[in-house]
């Protein structure tokens, strides 16, 4: 009897909704295979995978994995090719089903590694109850002098996130993922250099930080933290998962993460801010334009897999439109243009709508096969800044010299 083992990106919409998938799988294919369910967080996946060797030994038969790392797994030869599987057996719809923004990053030399999960650029996640209070809105215009509506550029965005502070009502006016895991202080100095007209790769070749508009954007983000001004106070320990349920608690008046938390937030049972959500675009420095971030999850099959067919199988089933937009409904953000149209989900999530806006505009990350390695050299240099004095200047030079070695 088979036993598949999946590694699954830990956050519980994502684990509720697998489980799911699985029951519905079963119900219409039944048969004795199994299916083991790994829920593992951000650090605990690229350990599984590349420090323990997981997608070459055998120990997973399905993962979950992100954008970021797909030119690592690809290039270490950690993943199984889908292409025949996919000419024989083609997901519901086909590739027409996923816009080109889902289907680029895991194609390489012509060949499929993956099929879209989960997605969401980053995007402003606002409290649209707090932003059209009309008490508040008085308030706002008496204190600051201008209406009170989502921020264009970074000055307003500090402007409201002081206004909305309130510690003793548990209310904060902002929240960062600041915890260093490789990732999401990451993600927020690409989108603080974006926002200034900036470019990791400004001659479009090699990974440059020690530029002026780095130092801005270094400068800026670290001034969120020392200032303390407007910010929830456990963003330093807070990943992504967690800053979204801040929000989602009621703690937060807004944020800039992924459009995923916003759609749970909306449509949570448990969520404190349920129907009371919108999203926006993210601020940016005066005469800059509005930057976002596309990095998405896959499903995948490891090399090291011994049932790649019938891990295949599953994974056919859970990409088709049923389970895509049951995903949406658990609290994930499906990747078919079905569900992104799909009147249920607009009825309940107004702002979806504006996700295929996004898209348009969100930028991606360097395909590197060391971009894990950049990317925690980056995360270490942003960690810095927020606990020490050093310039930031400094701070990014020496970062650039360590990039410099590992190129």
């Amino acid at each position: 009897m088979a036993k598949l083992r999946f590694a699954v990106r830990k956050f519980e919409p994502f684990e509720r909704a697998m489980e799911a998938c699985w029951s519905a799988y079963q119900a219409l294919y039944p048969s004795d295979l199994e299916m083991e369910f790994v829920p593992l967080d951000l650090e605990e996946l690229t350990t599984a995978f590349f420090e323990k060797k997981g997608l070459y030994n055998g120990d997973w038969d399905i993962v979950h994995i992100n954008t970021d790392w797909i030119a690592a797994a690809y290039e270490t030869q950690g993943l199984s090719a889908l292409d025949s599987m996919l000419l024989q057996q083609a997901p519901e719809g086909g590739e027409q089903a996923w816009p080109e923004s889902l289907k680029s990053l895991q194609r390489f030399d012509g060949q499929v590694f993956g099929l879209p999960f989960h997605d969401g650029p980053e995007c402003l996640v606002l409290r649209k109850d707090l932003f059209e209070d009309p008490q508040e809105q008085l308030r706002f215009q008496e204190d600051y002098g201008k209406p009170l509506a989502p921020p264009k550029t970074w000055t307003d965005f500090l402007d409201l996130a002081a206004f909305f502070t309130r510690p003793a009502d548990h209310l904060y006016g902002t929240v960062f993922a600041g915890y260093p895991d490789g990732h999401n202080a990451v993600f927020d100095f690409c989108i603080q250099l974006w926002s200034r007209g900036g470019d990791l790769l400004p001659d479009g070749v090699s990974i440059k930080l020690d530029q002026p508009l780095a130092v801005e954007a270094l400068d800026f983000y670290r001034s969120l933290f020392t200032a303390g001004r407007g910010l929830h106070p456990e963003s330093a320990n807070y990943e992504s998962v967690q800053a979204g349920a801040a929000f989602a608690r009621g703690e937060v008046a807004m944020m800039v993460n992924w459009f995923g938390f916003a759609s749970w937030a909306q449509i949570d049972a448990a969520s404190a801010v349920k129907g009371k959500v919108d999203v926006a675009a993210i601020p940016a420095a005066e005469g800059g334009r509005s930057p976002s971030l596309n990095v998405y999850w896959l499903y995948a099959i490891p090399e090291g897999s011994r049932y790649k067919q019938q891990a295949y199988d599953f994974i056919r089933f859970a990409v088709g439109q049923q389970q895509d937009k049951m995903l949406t409904l658990a609290g994930g953000v499906g990747c078919r243009y079905s569900t992104w149209h799909d009147t249920e989900i607009n009825g309940m999530i107004p702002f979806y709508k504006k996700l295929a806006d996004l898209h348009e505009t969100a930028r991606t990350l360097p395909r590197l096969s060391n971009w894990p390695h950049i990317a925690h050299i980056i995360d270490e240099t942003v960690t810095a800044a927020i606990h020490k004095d050093e310039s930031s200047l400094s701070l990014l030079a020496k970062a650039q010299k360590k990039i410099n070695t590992c190129l």
